[in-house]
């Protein structure tokens, strides 16, 4: 992601001592940013987009949806949310319906 000027890998500490100073002549305040708040962002943009989750995971390279989840819930939140309305117009009534009816294992 973080390429030198020749196209081979930063090292670790370049990568943060350059994002210190593009923060710095932001107005921002370093100790509040590191270059991990970029990977949130870029999933929160991705999820807030509508992306599906299997892709944002892909795209992060975890191995899983779960991992996905477990690590960005915050920001995955709303794509599950909007998931919820989706099958909710889908079938209109059933979720109501549910709360409303005993379980099978409770007695009548």
């Amino acid at each position: 992601m973080f390429a030198t000027n020749v196209g081979t890998e930063r090292d670790v500490n370049n990568v943060r001592r350059d994002f210190r100073r593009v923060i710095k002549a932001a107005g921002l305040n370093s100790a509040e940013w590191t270059p991990r708040e970029l990977r949130h962002s870029f999933v929160s943009i991705l999820s807030d987009g509508g992306m599906p989750i299997e892709e944002i995971s892909r795209l992060v390279g975890h191995s899983s949806t779960a991992v996905t989840e477990l690590v960005y819930r915050k920001q995955i939140r709303p794509v599950v949310e909007s998931g919820a309305i989706a099958m909710d117009r889908l079938f209109p009534g059933t979720s109501e319906t549910a709360e409303r009816s005993p379980s099978a294992d409770q007695a009548p």
